[in-house]
């Protein structure tokens, strides 16, 4: 994110917000109105949370006016911008916050689905974890209903707490009518013009869940044989549909 400029601490305090949703790499944040920020019931908990609680609010309010030094004012700067994320994750399931990212959805400010059969649906901001430092932000399309990563590295490198785990689903909860229709095309692959058989493709899988069981079966010394790879006599006999009847049971 880009270093805030200024010449004076007027300019520094009266204009955080505007400069802070501006700024490269924080599209993705839109501006949080000040009666939210002012009301404590909306901050409560982010006190213990935050370094230098009090003066990272009082700059995000615009009301900073601590003469600090450069190292101070760097630390102070930082908490700001974290303050800002936590309370911009509760923020924006509010109805004014959902009505400002729900504008920023429909003009496309988040991307679009890379998927080829998503035919470029517009994607969400979303969070793995709700708690700070645990993932990054990922972005979630409505139509493959996937997540995936930010094209940019400046997008990349936001903390995934600062949207939160629910605010994708809550937007579509109160906006249904956006959620798009899902699509039944899917990619099917094909050699020469022909669709690869089904079968065979089943096969294969099966085959991969056969080798890994052995494994997990030798990874505790269980010895497991397959009815295939049995020494008995009755071996012919494994054929579908056909019952095997015990040694003593024939005539």
């Amino acid at each position: 994110m880009e270093d805030f400029n200024s010449e004076t601490d007027s300019d520094y305090t009266s204009y955080w917000r505007d400069w802070f949703v501006s700024s490269r790499g924080n599209e993705y944040f839109c501006e949080i109105d000040e009666d939210y920020l002012t009301d404590r019931f909306n901050l409560t908990g982010l006190n213990t949370e935050v370094p230098y609680y009090q003066y990272a609010l009082d700059l995000v309010t615009d009301v900073f006016d601590l003469d600090a030094d450069d190292d101070l004012r760097e630390q102070i700067e930082k908490s700001a911008r974290h303050l800002y994320g936590l309370v911009h994750a509760r923020y924006i399931v509010t109805t004014r916050g959902l009505a400002k990212m729900l504008d920023k959805y429909k003009k496309c400010d988040f991307g679009k689905c890379p998927r080829v059969l998503c035919d470029g649906h517009a994607l969400l901001p979303m969070g793995q974890a709700d708690i700070p430092n645990m993932s990054t932000v990922k972005l979630y399309c409505p139509k493959c209903e996937d997540i995936y990563n930010p094209k940019s590295s400046r997008h990349a490198s936001i903390d995934g707490a600062y949207f939160g785990t629910s605010f994708h689903s809550i937007l579509f909860q109160v906006y249904p009518a956006l959620n798009p229709e899902k699509s039944m095309r899917r990619y099917e692959p094909r050699i020469y013009g022909f669709k690869v058989h089904a079968a065979a493709a089943l096969a294969r899988w099966q085959d991969g869940m056969r080798e890994d069981l052995s494994a997990r079966l030798a990874e505790y010394d269980i010895n497991h044989r397959f009815i295939e790879e049995s020494d008995s006599d009755d071996d012919d006999a494994y054929d579908y549909g056909e019952e095997i009847v015990p040694p003593r049971a024939r005539r």
